[in-house]
């Protein structure tokens, strides 16, 4: 399939939140891409954007040497919009002036409309009225607008937080739009991409596949693909996109690393051999892979140990089959972000990803990643359309270094079976008080930390669960659910009756960000 030609190019300044933007505008079935700030100006031509975003980031416009956008930005004649760093660049770039904050503005702030513009037009809050609940995160602010420019929102902190040039169809926003904390972000962002740079809705699940299709065909040829199938749900929706693409040329691989689930051991697996007739080879290394994460408790380390040790198991199968040529991933875009292994390279990292990173040269394989570029719900839709069950693509996700990294601490068999257990009980109260489906992930996590408890009139000391469930549309940012007390109590109660060893739980109100989903 053809990309759309109408299409978003969001040039990116190193924000975590950049691909959020790019996700908000998936979400109005229109496409875009993630560039650098540094893209070349050829490039920029050639991608004809029919709007360009520029993103926030972590440098100051204060300083003479800091990131700037191309000048073609500003005369390619299409729709601009600036946000956080993107409204700085943009207001000094054109003739505006940026100043420090006298105290840098984080969280929450009801913003002011004063001018509505096609931005704002018929956006308000909850009562009406011309106001916005936006999320802050700055260091710097525009002080004066650049000529024919004119202020569209302000905040109590902040006079300027919003600008444009409505003739030139250029606007700015000091705040994030694109994370769920401002409320009415999402209604902006269509106003842009709809309203303002008149884009039609084409990028769908079908045409995705199509798409994908078409791509590994053209990449892989006739020859063949090793898959690594962890179980869940990305590598299984992998699984089903490439042998709907090439067949009999793909070899499955499920290494049972000891650090599953129990349900992860064998619902995906079955599905795909029995119902896709699906070739898939089972590889027992429980043993191999707890071996090499003793003694080790630094989670980077963790990943590590466990990205090695599956790159030294995929290259020994591969040697068993000298006419596969490419290793296929379930990488998603998710992780690639908090890697910061984009293609921009812009982001600061947040946590290594054992799937991300490329390969070692003395793995003869090419690296085929077919889902890298796509958002955690586009895989689900993807799953979908390819026929797989609404419960196999919407199990919760899992992470690829297993409970390595939600035990806390040193990995050990006892420490495992612990976390394991207690998150059978979780799973089992959430589907039958229906809370399931209702949330986005939940799971346990072994805390190496022990407390003083007391059972069966005999003191324990003895250590921790901690129970982490949140609500999230895109796994970029992440509310934790609100359980009934009434349930957490039923779970807690089971844990610590149920699991010798356990002598508290405790529940993570924490959000994303500034937490992450996983504890490492």
């Amino acid at each position: 399939m053809t990309i759309p030609q109408e299409r978003i190019l969001i040039l990116d300044f190193g924000s975590q939140y950049t691909p959020l933007i790019a996700r908000r505008i998936r979400e109005q079935h229109v496409y875009c891409e993630i560039h650098p700030y540094d893209m070349p100006e050829s490039q920029i031509k050639a991608f004809a954007p029919k709007g360009i975003i520029l993103s926030g980031g972590p440098e100051t416009v204060t300083l003479e040497s800091t990131p700037r956008a191309p000048k073609i930005v500003f005369e390619l004649g299409c729709p601009v919009l600036g946000i956080c760093y993107g409204m700085q660049t943009m207001a000094e770039q054109l003739g505006g002036k940026v100043v420090a904050c006298s105290n840098r503005e984080f969280g929450y702030a009801h913003a002011q409309i004063t001018e509505p513009t096609e931005l704002l037009k018929e956006i308000t809050d909850k009562k009406g009225n011309p106001y916005l609940d936006v999320w802050m995160s700055h260091g710097d602010h525009v002080e004066q607008v650049p000529p024919e420019f004119i202020i569209i929102l302000n905040t109590p902190n902040t006079p300027i937080a919003g600008m444009a040039d409505p003739k030139r169809n250029f606007y700015a926003l000091q705040f994030h739009p694109e994370v769920t904390h401002t409320q009415q972000g999402k209604e902006i962002l269509e106003r842009f991409v709809d309203k303002i740079c008149d884009c039609r809705p084409s990028w769908t699940a079908h045409n995705i596949l199509e798409h994908e299709i078409a791509e590994i065909k053209q990449k892989v040829g006739e020859e063949k693909v090793l898959l690594a199938l962890s179980g869940g749900v990305d590598s299984t929706v992998l699984a089903a996109l490439l042998h709907k693409a090439i067949g009999k040329q793909l070899l499955c691989v499920f290494v049972n690393t000891g650090l599953l689930r129990t349900t992860d051991k064998d619902s995906a697996i079955q599905a795909l051999a029995d119902d896709m007739n699906i070739s898939v080879v089972k590889i027992d290394a429980s043993d191999r892979f707890l071996k090499a994460l003793g003694g080790i408790t630094d989670p980077e380390e963790k990943r590590k140990a466990i990205g090695n040790l599956f790159v030294e198991i995929f290259e020994a199968e591969s040697t068993k089959h000298p006419d596969i040529a490419w290793l296929a991933q379930g990488t998603i875009y998710s992780d690639v972000i908090e890697s910061a292994g984009t293609t921009t390279q812009k982001a600061h990292a947040i946590k290594s990803h054992h799937n991300v990173g490329g390969l070692p040269d003395t793995l003869k394989l090419k690296l085929l990643e077919p889902l890298r570029e796509l958002f955690k719900d586009e895989v689900c839709q993807l799953g979908l359309e390819l026929g797989l069950p609404p419960e196999l693509v919407y199990k919760h996700p899992f992470p690829g270094p297993g409970l390595a990294i939600r035990v806390l601490g040193e990995v050990t068999p006892k420490n495992i079976d612990l976390v394991r257990k207690a998150d059978v009980i979780l799973q089992e109260e959430l589907r039958k008080h229906n809370h399931y489906d209702k949330i986005s992930q939940a799971f346990c996590v072994f805390l190496p930390v022990k407390s003083v408890g007391v059972i069966g009139d005999a003191r324990q000391y003895a250590p921790i669960i901690a129970i982490r469930a949140i609500e999230t549309i895109d796994f970029m940012t992440a509310r934790w659910a609100h359980l009934p007390y009434a349930l957490l109590e039923t779970i807690s109660n089971r844990i610590i009756n149920e699991v010798a060893g356990i002598s508290r739980v405790v529940y993570d109100v924490s959000g994303k960000p500034p937490a992450t989903i996983e504890w490492e």
